[in-house]
């Protein structure tokens, strides 16, 4: 059976290191410890592995947690072992020794967390395995994966809900990305219809920048936002294989440390570079999407799109990769009328349901409208997700609002163009008949001779660019596969064309682009600087020895506030947000010996006391004792007890002379015991 929330707080705080929840935390917690089916959308970085990571050491039994990637895995169960937690994790990436050492801790009743891949559902052991663990709680991990039109479906997610009646146990499902079409998917497939308790925490990611640029040669512009960045960890994404390598290259080539990351890198290579990312600080790794949610490295502080991503909720999830620490983080999106053209052109050819192919479109559309958002880019993004009233001032829209114009004109003589020529061509053409330019093409069609040549000179062709983009990207035109990417006018077109609607845009085109990079934020102070960085290669060098994550030692936000606050003592340093008790006794004395230069001698009863009542409590009782250790008169035979013996009277806290003579015996109860129930009275 659960046990009651005053021990959730004692592990969060014991074991994760954590004074209190996150908002909305707890009641997620409380409802998965109580056996609730439930499901929970949190955003990327709100915690959603502690909802069901902590229920698990309250409940009896085993939680099976089901998640998509083997790197994932591994580092979630790296990390809750130096946390003392009894986990383990069955996949492919396993070694005959780490399989073996599962199955015991199984056997023995030592597990309390189980990691297993979706696809290992599919054997035909796997239920009778989770049985004989002893599973009374399954929880999932970017539970999105179910949702089979989703970017990221796993058709072996469909397995879970079987696996769920099945075992007869409680299901607790967990993603950050799912608008209200994949959330009712979700329901139905792992909750067989039936509605779990619900909590929707929002999608606001407040401490990510948002920011978008229409491409101007993308490299320049990659390599001058990364350059701003230097020593910082980054992830740069792009749609094509060829580009993760060459933009690496020239990354490198300007004094990055920088890889590449594709799927058709072999298994060993790709293994290589998330391990790379994982354990260096400041590595940038460029790859395709690919590099997906197996990232949980928590200090990320940039994304970049060197290419127009997919789809809103793609996007959300990439972005939504940096920061995850809470720490500033930021983002740059570029974009440009072939992205979209492309983007149109899978949809049109997918083989896809119509209606579906709608729904993609719309998902597009959202982004474009993102993309070319008038107005704050927060408001647009979380709107999507349905949320309203959002306090952004963390977006280049923010920053430097945009400069909006009628555009009504400009687009009427764009569609006439596309018409009068019976949109049978593409974007350069159709400048070129605009401004009056009388290219071999133009007249060798007589296209010199309609009464759009020429109607549009008054606009340069960076700005008949952005013009055409933006009308892309409302969904005022699509390029026709069949015509070879010839622009084909929209219904939605029909009102402006009439004359019946009118419309405003940005006049942000690439001769007039502004540099939207914000400044790179400073993780701490400048007096602060040193330390974080000797912080960071202690972490370094610890994590090195280990064969861990750096993050898994301590995270950024942990070393900031150690190097802000500089603890002295292993109790100050046990206040520190996310350092543990294993932790404290684990790496306290490095840590202190790096900001101050030497760590704490203290006795090791006392040590394991450090951050809690009951360590002050035995300084206290420690007092006491050195003012009775030759009696009341000071006359006696010296007399002490034992630091077992104190830090036992400061744990069990005795009522009365006989609880006491229990555990100091007669001798020191007689010397000691009075003074140390007045000790314990005032600490009531």
């Amino acid at each position: 059976m659960p046990r009651d929330s005053g021990a959730a707080l004692s592990i969060l705080s014991d074991t994760f290191g954590f004074d209190s929840f996150r908002p909305g935390q707890e009641e997620i917690v409380t409802a998965v410890t109580r056996g609730d089916n439930v499901l929970a959308i949190m955003p990327t970085g709100g915690g959603k592995s502690l909802c069901f990571q902590l229920p698990a050491l309250l409940r009896d039994g085993v939680t099976v947690v089901i998640s998509p990637l083997i790197a994932l895995m591994r580092d979630q169960v790296r990390a809750l072992r130096e946390n003392g937690v009894p986990a383990g994790a069955l996949t492919s990436g396993n070694t005959e020794d780490e399989t073996e050492e599962v199955f015991a801790a199984i056997d023995e009743g030592r597990l309390k967390l189980l990691y297993m891949a979706p696809e290992r559902l599919a054997s035909a052991g796997a239920h009778h395995l989770l049985r004989r663990a002893g599973v009374s709680l399954i929880a999932v991990d970017e539970a999105h994966c179910v949702s089979q039109w989703g970017h990221d479906f796993r058709p072996d997610y469909l397995r879970i809900g079987e696996l769920r009646r099945a075992l007869d146990v409680p299901l607790a499902a967990f993603t950050a990305t799912a608008d209200q079409e994949t959330r009712d998917e979700i329901v139905v497939k792992l909750f067989d219809g039936e509605a779990p308790t619900s909590f929707l925490h929002g999608f606001d990611r407040p401490n990510i920048h948002l920011a978008f640029q229409p491409k101007d040669n993308p490299r320049r512009q990659v390599l001058a936002f990364a350059a701003a960045r230097k020593g910082q960890s980054g992830i740069v994404y792009c749609g094509t294989r060829a580009k993760t390598e060459s933009l690496a290259r020239a990354l490198r080539d300007d004094g990055h440390s920088a890889c590449h990351y594709h799927g058709g890198m072999e298994a060993d290579d790709r293994r290589e570079v998330e391990t790379r990312f994982q354990r260096e600080d400041g590595l940038i790794v460029v790859a395709t999407v690919a590099f997906g949610m197996g990232v949980d490295k928590p200090d990320i502080r940039w994304v970049a799109h060197a290419d127009l991503p997919k789809s809103i909720e793609a996007y959300y999830q990439e972005i939504g990769r940096a920061g995850r620490d809470g720490g500033p983080a930021e983002t740059l999106t570029l974009f440009g009328q072939d992205d979209i053209a492309l983007r149109r052109s899978q949809i049109d050819e997918s083989p896809a349901p119509a209606e579906r192919r709608d729904a993609d479109h719309g998902r597009l559309n959202a982004l474009l409208g993102l993309a070319e958002a008038q107005h704050c880019r927060r408001e647009t993004l979380l709107g999507y997700f349905g949320e309203t009233g959002v306090t952004c001032g963390n977006c280049d829209l923010c920053d430097t609002p945009a400069e909006l114009f009628d555009g009504t004109e400009a687009v009427r003589k764009a569609l006439s163009a596309m018409l009068r020529t019976e949109e049978f061509f593409g974007k350069g053409h159709l400048i070129d008949i605009l401004m009056g330019k009388a290219t071999d093409k133009v007249r060798a069609r007589g296209h010199d001779g309609l009464p759009t040549f020429g109607v549009g000179k008054d606009l340069s062709k960076g700005q008949w660019d952005a013009v055409f983009r933006q009308m892309l990207g409302k969904d005022l035109c699509r390029p026709d596969r069949e015509r070879h990417g010839a622009l084909r006018m929209t219904d939605a077109a029909l009102p402006i064309l009439r004359g019946q609607d009118s419309i405003t845009l940005r006049k942000d085109s690439i001769d007039r682009a502004r540099d939207s990079r914000p400044a790179a934020k400073a993780m701490v102070s400048e007096e602060d600087a040193p330390l974080l960085s000797a912080l960071k290669a202690k972490r370094r060098a610890l994590a090195e020895e280990a064969r861990v994550p750096a993050y898994v030692i301590f995270n950024d936000r942990t070393l900031i506030e150690m190097a802000e606050t500089r603890p002295t003592s292993l109790d100050a340093m046990a206040r520190i947000s996310g350092v543990g008790a294993k932790k404290l006794e684990r790496y306290g004395d490095a840590f202190l010996a790096v900001i101050g230069g030497e760590a704490e001698h203290m006795h090791p009863s006392r040590r394991k006391l450090a951050g809690r009542d009951a360590g002050a409590l035995y300084d206290r009782l420690l007092q006491v004792q050195a003012g009775l250790a030759r009696g009341m008169d000071g006359m006696e035979k010296p007399l002490s007890c034992s630091a077992s013996q104190l830090a036992k009277v400061a744990q069990s806290r005795p009522g009365d002379l006989a609880s006491m003579d229990r555990i100091l015996g007669d001798k020191r109860t007689e010397r000691f015991g009075p003074a140390f129930l007045d000790v314990l009275a005032e600490d009531d």
